[in-house]
């Protein structure tokens, strides 16, 4: 069993490695892998769709602690969703939604546990990095009660806006590829781009749109920068249009 991070923490200064030390306190032999660190910053919806794009290539009995957490100290329930025997710790802030509509079984169940020294401002660290090292370890059921999720029935499939952008400038959208959109046109910020395979498939320099390794739409041009070349921001909004129309 491997435990995954998703966060927004970055991985520059103390909070990846405070997650850490809190996972050791619990058990030194879990397997960590940092998925991602730079997540849409304070942005729990978009996150939510690129974390169930991501989790489509995770293995089957693994635990993800996905921490996007603007609200932190507010209303808001800190959450354990077992969706299709993987486990995904975080906040009820619609993070964990996404997971929850493409999975067939879902349980979702509330940390009923924090210590006496929580933090207001770091959940992840005293309440979600715990609560994730306890579930690795098979020692959770005391720290948790079942729970109603809300607000799925209105919560959509896919997002038509971008939601991310790599290393590399590419954008990639909140949208499953599906094989309806082939033969369309993509528009954004009023920009018209086509589809193309990969990257090879255009000159460089030319924009375009693909099915990524995640299965989502992105945006991206051979050799360039797309969020540069197209001025592009998380939230931009996708449409489509058929190329004969």
């Amino acid at each position: 069993m491997t435990l995954f991070m998703f966060t927004d923490f970055g991985v520059e200064g103390p909070y990846v490695g405070q997650l850490e030390a809190a996972i050791d306190q619990v058990n030194r032999e879990i397997k960590i892998i940092h998925l991602l660190h730079n997540a849409p910053f304070a942005n729990p919806e978009a996150s939510s769709y690129l974390l169930a794009a991501l989790a489509g290539q995770l293995p089957g009995d693994c635990i993800v602690l996905a921490v996007v957490d603007p609200g932190v100290g507010g209303e808001r329930a800190a959450l354990v969703l077992e969706a299709d025997g993987r486990f995904f710790v975080g906040p009820d802030n619609g993070l964990l939604n996404t997971i929850a509509l493409h999975s067939k079984v879902t349980q979702w169940f509330e940390i009923d546990w924090a210590p006496d020294n929580c933090s207001k401002s770091f959940h992840g660290r005293d309440l979600f990095a715990p609560m994730a090292a306890w579930l690795y370890s098979g020692l959770a059921d005391d720290k948790l009660k079942p729970y109603q999720a809300r607000g799925l029935s209105s919560w959509p499939l896919d997002l038509d806006q971008i939601i991310y952008f790599d290393h590399y400038g590419n954008a990639m959208s909140g949208i499953r590829y599906c094989k309806r959109f082939d033969g369309q046109a993509l528009k954004i910020n009023g920009h018209v781009l086509t589809q193309a395979d990969t990257f090879s498939s255009v000159s460089k320099g030319e924009c375009f749109w693909y099915e990524n390794s995640a299965g989502l739409i992105e945006i991206a041009a051979n050799q360039e920068n797309a969020k540069q070349l197209l001025d592009l921001a998380v939230g931009d909004a996708v449409a489509w249009s058929r190329d004969d129309s």
